[in-house]
């Protein structure tokens, strides 16, 4: 079987910033690049079946020239920008005449290329950011100091020698080699595993999903299924964002509660108060900003690209990530309460103590003047 048309696209996406203005990032592009970058959402989908908070920012950039088994390959290279501050840079190959196997081969030898083990692949994907955020630094509120990235692999068929259906394209080719790059043979309970998460719409599409990679069957040339399935690894991204700031949180947290402590009584109110209002900030900011990016995509009318949506946020366990942060979240609320009881009282304190000491200078004057 041949595959006629169809493109491998390797996704790497980062999280550089607090937010990211996207009106004024479209303008800075506009005024950098020849290719104006445009406001996206779904192609697909009308708006009110399914669509983005706030579309993201589609960028275009120069195409790239990429080693793949000692060839080179020439590479389309775009950039989506989140408004959660999440930058999407992905490579894409097309792919043409290519036999099955050859199809599996080459999803396998990009991602061999540019995946997370590849040496050579972290500087391109460096260089790939700076030609987006230099450009756009003015529109980026805070940046990250340090990143945190994901990547996924999606092997897209479009047009087949001969137009199949579904259920026969998963007779007549075996999906396991492109889906997990190995060449021994799984077991089956492995195999029915990895082509349990599979879903289609018509009889002739399909997309089949696992953790770091998807096929998908689309001959109508549909990227709505791709366009989910890159959100949804954004806000994988962004959840683990914030588990990570809220893990090296805590511990600092606790030792400045146990250092204010240790402060005299009558000295510590004040210090109780300024790390309660850190806390409730920091809650705060953290609270806005987890339902912003799990707001990224709405859902109401489209069962299928909901149901991809669901299956992708579990798979890619989102709301494990999402729950260890209430738990933290949860944590920091109650620290935050503890705080305010503690100044509280010692304010109250501090009151009882001033009351007494005027009482008793009111008692010595009166004896003076006696």
């Amino acid at each position: 079987m041949l595959v006629r048309a169809g493109q491998l696209t390797a996704l790497r996406l980062f999280d550089i910033a607090y937010a990211i203005d996207l009106r004024k990032a479209e303008a800075l592009w506009a005024a950098h690049a020849p290719r104006a970058g445009k406001r996206r959402g779904l192609a697909g989908t009308p708006p009110k079946a399914m669509s983005f908070g706030e579309p993201p920012l589609i960028l275009p950039l120069p195409p790239i020239l990429l080693p793949l088994g000692g060839d080179g390959a020439e590479a389309q290279v775009t950039a989506r920008i989140y408004d959660f501050g999440v930058v999407s840079l992905a490579v894409t190959l097309a792919v043409a005449d290519l036999p099955w196997s050859g199809f599996a081969a080459r999803a396998n030898t990009l991602q061999q290329a540019v995946g997370p083990g590849a040496g050579a692949a972290g500087a391109l994907w460096r260089d790939l950011l700076d030609a987006v955020r230099g450009p756009l630094r003015q529109a980026i509120e805070r940046p990250a100091l340090t990143h945190i990235e994901e990547d996924y692999l999606l092997a897209v068929v479009n047009r087949l020698d001969e137009p199949l259906a579904a259920e026969a394209l998963l007779e007549r080719v075996d999906l396991i080699p492109l889906l997990t790059g190995e060449s021994r043979p799984l077991s089956a309970g492995a195999r029915a595993e990895l082509l349990r998460q599979r879903f289609s719409y018509y009889t002739d599409d399909l997309a089949v999903l696992t953790w770091d990679r998807a096929f998908l069957y689309e001959p109508r040339g549909d990227t709505d299924v791709r366009d989910v399935l890159e959100v949804a690894n954004a806000q994988l991204l962004e959840m683990r964002f914030y588990d990570e700031l809220l893990d090296a949180e805590l511990p600092r947290i606790y030792d400045t509660v146990e250092a204010a402590r240790r402060i005299p009584s009558l000295l510590s109110a004040r210090r109780y108060a300024r790390l309660a209002r850190r806390l409730h900030g920091l809650v705060a900011e953290v609270t806005e900003l987890t339902e912003h990016a799990e707001n990224a995509l709405q859902v109401t009318e489209d069962v299928y690209l909901a149901r991809v949506y669901a299956a992708a946020m579990v798979l890619f366990r989102v709301p494990v990530v999402g729950a260890a942060i209430d738990r933290k979240l949860a944590t920091l609320r109650e620290t935050y309460q503890a705080l305010y009881d503690e100044a509280h009282s010692s304010r109250a304190e501090l009151l009882e103590i001033t009351v007494v000491l005027l009482i008793t200078l009111e008692v010595v004057l009166s004896l003076v003047r006696h």
